[in-house]
Protein backbone atom coordinates (compact mmCIF):
# COMPACT_ATOMS: atom_id res chain seq x y z
CA UNK A 1 0.00 0.00 0.00
CA UNK A 2 1.55 3.32 -0.72
CA UNK A 3 0.36 7.00 -0.50
CA UNK A 4 0.39 9.80 -2.86
CA UNK A 5 0.00 12.91 -2.20
CA UNK A 6 -0.17 16.49 -4.25
CA UNK A 7 0.06 20.12 -3.54
CA UNK A 8 -1.34 22.91 -5.33
CA UNK A 9 -0.22 26.18 -4.75
CA UNK A 10 -2.61 28.86 -6.78
CA UNK A 11 -3.54 32.62 -7.31
CA UNK A 12 -6.84 34.25 -7.10
CA UNK A 13 -6.43 37.43 -8.32
CA UNK A 14 -9.94 38.49 -7.81
CA UNK A 15 -10.42 37.78 -4.24
CA UNK A 16 -10.43 40.22 -1.84
CA UNK A 17 -11.17 38.97 1.57
CA UNK A 18 -10.77 36.00 3.29
CA UNK A 19 -14.57 35.07 2.86
CA UNK A 20 -14.57 35.06 -0.60
CA UNK A 21 -11.52 32.97 -0.61
CA UNK A 22 -13.31 30.50 1.83
CA UNK A 23 -16.08 29.70 -0.73
CA UNK A 24 -13.85 28.92 -3.48
CA UNK A 25 -11.63 26.80 -1.20
CA UNK A 26 -14.82 24.95 0.00
CA UNK A 27 -16.13 24.27 -3.77
CA UNK A 28 -12.70 22.97 -4.86
CA UNK A 29 -12.69 20.95 -1.96
CA UNK A 30 -16.00 19.55 -1.69
CA UNK A 31 -15.38 18.69 -5.44
CA UNK A 32 -12.45 16.52 -5.31
CA UNK A 33 -13.51 14.90 -2.72
CA UNK A 34 -16.62 13.87 -3.66
CA UNK A 35 -15.19 12.89 -7.30
CA UNK A 36 -12.26 10.91 -6.11
CA UNK A 37 -13.15 9.90 -2.35
CA UNK A 38 -9.62 11.56 -1.68
CA UNK A 39 -8.89 13.60 1.57
CA UNK A 40 -8.43 17.31 0.61
CA UNK A 41 -7.93 20.80 2.97
CA UNK A 42 -6.49 23.70 2.74
CA UNK A 43 -3.10 23.42 4.19
CA UNK A 44 -1.13 26.70 3.67
CA UNK A 45 -1.52 30.41 3.25
CA UNK A 46 -5.18 30.67 5.14
CA UNK A 47 -4.80 34.17 6.38
CA UNK A 48 -3.48 35.08 2.47
CA UNK A 49 -6.54 36.62 0.67
CA UNK A 50 -4.89 35.80 -3.04
CA UNK A 51 -2.94 32.75 -2.07
CA UNK A 52 -4.41 29.30 -2.12
CA UNK A 53 -2.55 25.95 -1.14
CA UNK A 54 -4.45 22.85 -1.59
CA UNK A 55 -3.00 19.37 0.01
CA UNK A 56 -4.46 16.38 -1.47
CA UNK A 57 -4.24 12.76 -0.18
CA UNK A 58 -4.82 9.29 -1.46
CA UNK A 59 -4.22 5.62 -0.76
CA UNK A 60 -2.83 3.83 -3.93
CA UNK A 61 -2.64 0.19 -4.24
CA UNK A 62 0.30 0.97 -6.58
CA UNK A 63 2.23 3.78 -8.56
CA UNK A 64 0.99 3.01 -11.73
CA UNK A 65 -2.57 3.90 -10.19
CA UNK A 66 -1.69 6.84 -8.37
CA UNK A 67 0.06 8.43 -11.31
CA UNK A 68 -3.40 7.82 -13.10
CA UNK A 69 -5.25 9.66 -10.42
CA UNK A 70 -2.90 12.29 -9.99
CA UNK A 71 -3.39 12.82 -13.86
CA UNK A 72 -7.10 13.10 -13.36
CA UNK A 73 -7.13 14.87 -10.26
CA UNK A 74 -4.60 17.92 -11.60
CA UNK A 75 -6.43 17.94 -15.11
CA UNK A 76 -9.87 18.29 -12.75
CA UNK A 77 -8.37 21.06 -10.60
CA UNK A 78 -7.18 22.97 -14.23
CA UNK A 79 -10.97 22.42 -15.23
CA UNK A 80 -13.06 23.35 -12.48
CA UNK A 81 -11.54 26.77 -10.43
CA UNK A 82 -10.89 30.31 -12.39
CA UNK A 83 -7.40 30.59 -10.22
CA UNK A 84 -4.32 30.43 -11.48
CA UNK A 85 -2.07 27.68 -10.66
CA UNK A 86 1.33 28.35 -9.72
CA UNK A 87 2.66 25.28 -8.70
CA UNK A 88 1.96 21.43 -8.09
CA UNK A 89 4.12 18.98 -6.47
CA UNK A 90 3.66 15.52 -7.23
CA UNK A 91 4.46 12.54 -4.47
CA UNK A 92 4.55 8.63 -3.61
CA UNK A 93 5.52 7.45 -0.96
Amino acid sequence: MRIATMVFRMRAPWVHSLKEKRMVVKSLVAKLQNRFHVSAAEIEEQDTHQLIVIGVASIIPNDAIGDSLMNEISDFVEENTEAEILDEHREIR
